[in-house]
């Protein structure tokens, strides 16, 4: 007994150092970011547009074309990720091989790197459909990456709701849409949104998949049809040719201040719905 207790110590450390090992880590690159940017910050900063030398100005055109870019693609990839999951979890047969082929295909896509995604996105958006660089390229882009994020989760989210639930609601005369509609996903709300808001911070930070669809005009995309920046092409360019080390930076810590903000949202939201829903 003495030594199973030393073990259960010494496991209990361990696990400790790891936990405390990964706090440190995002620890010292958001200190590090906030300590070389934040000097860069001021509301010119985020409020001018961006100087075609780089050096002045600043990314207020970058943070519309983030903004547009992830609207669009929760526009596109939120009613077919969920409908995706509603389809697996509540009418198709576990067992049939079309269902196989939906789950294998959302696991597939979320271990594609996202130049794979910008490579098609050029070819099939950019040159074939004639889009050219702009906001709708990017966007149906980044929808097809997000999407295996927004399928996975609402599945999880459908499958932790109590069986009671279904057969209770088909007793009383339900039709199955029914029940969908107004039990499976009132329950399954928390775990859809969250994994939503988390498909948004992927969104905010990708770069490879947008330079190659959504180009970098540091112009202001008015469109859908028109290209646009982002922040985080913004920062890559900024730092890549050595343009201007301060602003890219600063670029950087308005990434990393808004990645927090949307994970700490991302969690209160859960926390939340779920208490709303007991």
């Amino acid at each position: 007994m003495a030594g199973a207790s030393g073990k259960d110590k010494l496991l209990t450390g361990i696990f400790w150092l790891a936990g405390i090992f990964i706090v440190l880590i995002l620890a010292g690159i958001i200190g590090y970011v906030l300590f070389r940017g934040a000097s860069s910050l001021s509301l010119d900063f985020i409020l001018q547009p961006p100087s075609r030398a780089g050096r002045l100005g600043g990314i207020s055109t970058t943070i519309v074309g983030t903004v547009y870019l992830t609207l669009l693609a929760l526009l596109a990839a939120v009613p077919v990720g969920v409908g995706s999951a509603i389809y697996l979890e509540e009418y198709a047969h576990s067992r049939s091989r079309f269902a196989k082929l939906v789950n294998l295909t959302a696991e597939t896509l979320a271990g594609i790197p996202s130049i794979v995604f910008g490579l098609f996105g050029f070819v099939f958006f950019v040159i074939f459909l004639g889009m050219g660089w702009s906001v709708l390229s990017g966007g149906l882009t980044m929808a097809i990456m997000i999407l295996p994020t927004i399928t996975r989760t609402a599945q999880e989210a459908i499958l932790a709701v109590a069986g009671e639930y279904r057969e209770n609601s088909l007793a009383l005369g339900a039709s199955r849409w029914q029940t969908v509609r107004r039990v499976i996903l009132p329950s399954a709300l928390p775990g859809i949104v969250t994994g939503i808001i988390l498909s948004i911070g992927r969104a905010v930070g990708e770069t490879a998949a947008i330079i190659l669809t959504a180009g970098s005009s540091l112009g202001m995309p008015v469109s859908p049809m028109d290209p646009a920046r982002t922040m985080s092409v913004h920062l890559y360019i900024m730092a890549m040719e050595g343009i201007s080390t301060e602003r890219a930076f600063g670029t950087a810590c308005l990434i990393v201040v808004l990645i927090v903000i949307i994970n700490y949202l991302a969690n209160l939201s859960l926390s939340r719905l779920t208490k709303a829903m007991r």
